[in-house]
């Protein structure tokens, strides 16, 4: 990594498994005190034991992301037990894909609740503490970074819930970085393919829909898209990485 994170307060969402977790060490691995956010807080609780014997500052922070009030309290816990906040990480999500005539409008709610509506709630409450933190900050940078899919750029049958919410995310997230750009607010969108995370179990038979659609392939890990987040946050100030595709090597 090009700079270390020492001084920086980081907020992770979804930081109770998957791409969330492995992001939350990664950043609190390279110097970040890091407020760790997702709806379980056992899960929580267990990672921020793991980190502080590491010696790192962790704020748990239980909540529900698709309560704007929720959304609000863990941004401005974060500011009151960590002192600032440089760089936010919207990691939470869900997926429910299957027939159309399947699902319910219930699922697509849920969809849009947690992978586009919470992703605003924290956003639109954090910005005012990432401007600061760019204007007032040694690093004067900061950093929001999105976890989109390729289900982002890419429609596909029997995944148009899912396809809408993703779409929203980096469509959202390259006018964000077109209106924020000057004050030094870096905005940035990764975009996985297959990753092994619980993301496939929200919904029996997802997994298997994607062995069908794309075959026995090996799938990134999470730590994989950690390192993408890392590469993103540590870059010098001068560089802005807008978008990242990560795919598995075998998924076209």
């Amino acid at each position: 990594m090009s700079e270390q994170l020492n001084g920086t307060v980081a907020l992770v969402t979804g930081a109770s498994s998957g791409i969330g977790q492995a992001t939350a060490r990664k950043l609190a691995d390279a110097g970040a005190s890091v407020a760790i956010v997702a709806r379980r807080a056992e899960r929580l609780e267990t990672l921020a034991a793991d980190l502080r014997v590491k010696g790192s500052t962790v704020a748990v922070i239980p909540a529900d992301l698709t309560d704007p009030k929720d959304a609000t309290s863990a941004i401005e816990r974060t500011v009151s037990e960590l002192g600032r906040l440089d760089t936010v990480v919207n990691a939470a999500g869900l997926m429910l894909n299957g027939p159309t005539d399947e699902l319910t409008l219930d699922d697509w709610d849920r969809m849009i609740d947690i992978n586009l509506r919470a992703l605003l709630h924290v956003t639109k409450t954090a910005l005012p503490h990432l401007l600061a933190a760019a204007q007032q900050e040694p690093r004067h940078v900061a950093d929001l970074v999105n976890i989109s899919s390729v289900a982002g750029r890419f429609a596909a049958a029997t995944t148009a819930g899912y396809n809408a919410t993703k779409f929203g995310v980096t469509a959202a997230s390259e006018a964000l970085r077109q209106e924020y750009a000057k004050q030094h607010l870096r905005v940035s969108v990764i975009e996985p393919g297959r990753v092994d995370t619980e993301l496939f179990d929200h919904r029996e038979g997802s997994a298997e829909g994607f062995t069908a659609m794309f075959g026995q392939i090996e799938p990134l890990q999470a730590s994989d898209i950690a390192d993408a987040v890392a590469y993103i946050i540590t870059s010098p100030r001068r560089t802005a990485i807008n978008e990242i595709v990560i795919r598995p090597t075998e998924q076209f």
